[in-house]
């Protein structure tokens, strides 16, 4: 296993975080957030490292890491794709939607291109029921979508060398 560490700017903002938190375990969602946002996902070094930075033991750094969707506990694309699957964006189309992108990029749900640009996920509800179908494109949400939003993002990014 090799060691984690957080990047000295990483660093600088846990210490600062810790001194606005009484008890460290506070720190654990805003912890995960530093740990994916420098690396992508937060392998199991990372869960150890942040399992001695907040006195709690690897498993709750886990079990909070894994109860959650939004952090990746394995290496993701470029672009992640997280299309809803719950009753509201089903029923506005998203089976569509999922097909679509099956099809587009030749991957299943959970996985990721052989380029490593993109990687499919089907998620739980986003909150964007209204607007429904929706999905996250990495960080930005695309609500009423359409296989031709779909379509323009792809065609974007592969079209980025």
């Amino acid at each position: 296993m090799s060691a984690f560490a957080l990047s000295p700017e990483n660093a600088a903002k846990f210490q600062a975080l810790l001194e606005r938190y009484p008890e460290k375990s506070s720190l654990m969602l805003p912890s995960l957030w530093m740990v994916q946002y420098q690396e992508g996902w937060i392998s199991p070094e990372a869960m150890q490292f942040l399992a001695k930075k907040l006195e709690c033991s690897a498993m709750d750094v886990y079990s909070v890491a894994s109860f959650y969707t939004m952090f990746n506990l394995k290496p993701v694309g470029k672009v992640h794709i997280q299309l809803c699957k719950t009753l509201s964006c089903m029923l506005r189309g998203s089976g569509a939607m999922q097909a679509h992108i099956e099809n587009r990029l030749g991957i299943k749900p959970g996985q990721t291109t052989n380029d490593g640009k993109f990687t499919f996920s089907l998620v739980e509800c986003l909150g964007s029921c209204g607007t429904a179908p929706c999905m996250s494109y990495n960080d930005d949400y695309v609500e009423n979508l359409t296989i031709e939003t779909l379509d323009t993002l792809i065609d974007k990014e592969l079209s980025c060398k």
